[in-house]
């Protein structure tokens, strides 16, 4: 296997605070979405302001003014550039993330060995998602979904044109235009199951869909509509004559009255999206719980409550060799609540095993083996020290932290924006000389530092670093989805 194990974006190189930070926010003039560096210029701001930014991502200010003067498609320095207007004073500048990216190769196939069971995992790419969502239209016919999403807009019959753009097409104003019907104007759209924000571009003006009751920031003083292509069905037979029926689980931490069920000819049912994981559910028909009688699959909570089990993805398999007389295994983690009960593993003829499925992630666990908790063995990676030390694996690693020299030290450790700057999470691992650590980030911007031997220092290796409050800098990374 070969896996990209750094993407590093070289647009920003910050050597002080801003003073004009309180007129502007840095951190929504830029975002990385759907591979691309998306820009949000303000027309309002001064030319102090335009010079501050252009310094701050290393955006030239040629490109920013032939922005400003309404060129839509830009040809700057070999690169491709598009220019959207999205409101009066708002201008969109966006190109493909691909250029100016840094890769750190590893060419050490004993790392890559190494690496090979603790990253390449099943699950979801983007972390960043939600982990469940439901869909709230004002009225049941202005979406619907399978396989196929159809979007249904009223009304504007004198419109001449109209177009959807969200992040399913990349903010696109001409790929999907919408077909004019007699009520309004549809769109049918191939989506997988997932979240996505959009809106509607009527004879060139943006706003968002008038029935949907879902909402997010768009970084400009509007916002764009959010709909989610669901792939679970929760659906529940029966009980016609119930006054009310919703669905709870440790993905909506067991709130019950916030996924209600609407009525059917034969029961109850609501559809869903959830990520990639194992989840425990029940049933609440006017006040009392049911597990699911078309579900099979249940499991004890340790506490004699037995719930619905529901497994969306590819399972991980955990596993530990040996402790072949013990009575009982059992997995606890951050991805349980480290429940000390629930997850009994599978023993097998070289130890125990089990299943488990969860979406792209960091997580922390242990085996707790006749009542006494280990870490994995087999695993190298860990966080934490003492009776706190816990193993650690990375599903769907998209960075990994490394470190070339100070092949003498006797400790390090990465830490960061991404874990409140913990000092004592996240031990690198040393591995012919190299120090390393598998990471999962969301897409953005991160800072990290190195504690060699408690020494902190910034990545030798990496050109892009900011102040700090204390005057001695952190490295800077950008993670791409």
């Amino acid at each position: 296997m070969r896996i990209v194990v750094s993407i590093l974006l070289l647009f920003i190189f910050i050597l002080g605070s801003l003073n004009s930070r309180a007129q502007y926010e840095p951190d929504k003039v830029c975002r990385i979405e759907n591979g691309k560096i998306i820009f949000l210029l303000n027309l309002k701001w001064s030319d102090k302001e335009k010079k501050e930014i252009s310094t701050l991502f290393d955006l030239d200010s040629t490109l920013m003014a032939r922005a400003f003067k309404g060129e839509a498609n830009i040809t700057f320095e070999g690169e491709q550039w598009k220019a959207v207007r999205l409101k009066s004073f708002i201008v969109e500048l966006s190109k493909p993330f691909n250029a100016k990216s840094i890769k750190k190769e590893v060419d050490t196939d004993d790392l890559y060995d190494l690496l090979d069971k603790w990253i390449s995992f099943s699950g979801q790419d983007d972390a960043g998602t939600e982990v469940y969502g439901v869909n709230r239209f004002e009225i049941t016919n202005a979406f619907h979904y399978d396989k196929t999403a159809w979007f249904y807009l009223a009304g504007r019959k004198s419109a001449k044109n109209a177009y959807i753009s969200g992040s399913f097409n990349g903010w696109s104003t001409t790929q999907n235009p919408m077909k004019r019907v007699d009520t309004g104007w549809t769109a049918d759209l191939d989506l997988s199951p997932g979240k996505y924000t959009y809106k509607f571009i009527i004879d060139g003006t943006w706003i968002s869909d008038p029935y949907n009751k879902l909402r997010e920031d768009d970084g400009t003083g509007g916002y764009n509509s959010v709909v989610y292509c669901h792939n679970h069905l929760f659906k529940l037979r029966g009980h016609e004559t119930a006054r009310s029926v919703n669905v709870a689980g440790n993905f909506n931490n067991w709130n019950t009255r916030e996924l209600a069920l609407a009525k059917t000819p034969d029961g109850w049912a609501l559809p869903v999206y959830l990520r990639d994981g194992s989840y425990t559910y029940k049933f609440i028909v006017d006040n009392r719980w049911y597990t699911d009688p078309d579900n099979p699959t249940e499991r004890t909570d340790g506490h004699g409550i037995t719930n619905s089990v529901l497994s969306i993805g590819e399972p991980y398999l955990f596993t530990l060799e040996g402790y072949t007389d013990a009575r009982q295994v059992v997995l606890a983690g951050s991805f349980n609540g480290w429940k000390t009960h629930e997850l009994l593993m599978d023993k097998t003829d070289k130890g125990w095993q089990l299943p488990f499925i969860l979406s792209a992630g960091n997580y922390e666990y242990k085996f707790i083996v006749d009542g006494k908790w280990i870490t994995d063995p087999g695993n190298p990676f860990s966080t934490g020290e003492g009776n706190y030390e816990n193993s650690f694996l990375a599903l769907k690693a998209n960075y990994l932290f490394l470190l070339n020299n100070h092949v003498d030290a006797g400790n390090v450790i990465v830490t960061g924006s991404f874990n409140g700057w913990n000092t004592k999470g996240y031990r690198m691992v040393k591995k012919d000389g190299k120090w390393i650590f598998p990471l999962y980030l969301k897409a953005g911007k991160h800072t990290y530092k190195f504690i060699v031997d408690k020494n902190w220092i910034i990545d030798p290796f990496n050109k892009l670093f900011e102040q700090n409050e204390y005057g001695t800098y952190n490295s800077v990374l950008w993670i791409s989805q």
